[in-house]
């Protein structure tokens, strides 16, 4: 067996235990939190209080106008100098959900704006309240339409975390560094790094692709298109 192949062989076990523990992690729960707070800032632009859509658009501006390199620093390296220490994975998660609500909720407005008013209008009309409206009516439909832009956000944030490893967050990346710093192989360590993040992007996409079949078949996008 070549010696870079070996190389790769031995690393490989501690890369998918970092990615298992640390990556996967990082990505579901800041999508999840990010979807959360994405839905408020959606709708808080779209039916909040002037005060509040404000505050919302302030938010979505200041994150979506700044790097998330930048952010992630902000958070773990400028918040202990006023007193306000994170370790490394909740600053992580912190900075990523932030990022990810701004950017999911520049989306989910965007699709509940596409709702048609007559929706609404049908929902009010057979005595709905504004929030089974919402719930019952315009989400679901939204979703269908939100569907696409939402996956590749996800698929994005899977590879963003590798930004973590600037912050000391020992995920996939940041393991990669550490064999480096051992074995002085850093192309073959970091093409396998990418390889494992090409591996996930590309399982996710499938999922992606057979997500939107599923939604455009009950959504009768599919018998259109036929």
């Amino acid at each position: 067996m070549p010696n870079w192949l070996h190389l790769m062989a031995d690393s490989l076990g501690p890369l998918l235990w970092a990615g298992l523990i640390f990556t996967i992690p990082l990505t579901l729960l800041s999508f999840a939190f990010g979807l959360i707070l994405g839905l408020i800032t959606a709708i808080g632009r779209l039916f909040g209080p002037a005060p509040v859509a404000a505050i919302a658009r302030f938010y979505v501006w200041a994150i979506r106008g700044t790097p998330l390199l930048v952010q992630l620093f902000v958070i773990f390296y400028g918040l202990p100098s006023i007193g306000i220490l994170l370790d490394a994975f909740p600053a992580a998660l912190i900075g990523f959900t932030l990022n990810i609500g701004a950017y999911s909720s520049e989306i989910i407005r965007a699709v509940i704006s596409s709702v048609p008013k007559g929706q609404w209008e049908a929902a009010y009309s057979i005595g709905m309240s504004w929030r089974q409206a919402m719930s019952r009516t315009i989400l679901p439909q939204a979703g269908r339409v939100a569907v696409p832009p939402l996956s590749n956000t996800f698929i994005s944030l899977v590879k963003d975390t590798s930004l973590a490893a600037a912050i000391t967050v020992p995920e996939l990346f940041q393991a990669a560094q550490r064999i480096v710093a051992t074995t002085y192989e850093p192309l073959i360590l970091y093409i396998e790094a990418a390889l494992i993040y090409l591996a996930l992007s590309s399982v996710l996409s499938a999922l992606q692709v057979r997500l939107e079949r599923r939604f455009a078949r009950y959504g009768g996008m599919l018998e259109a298109n036929a």
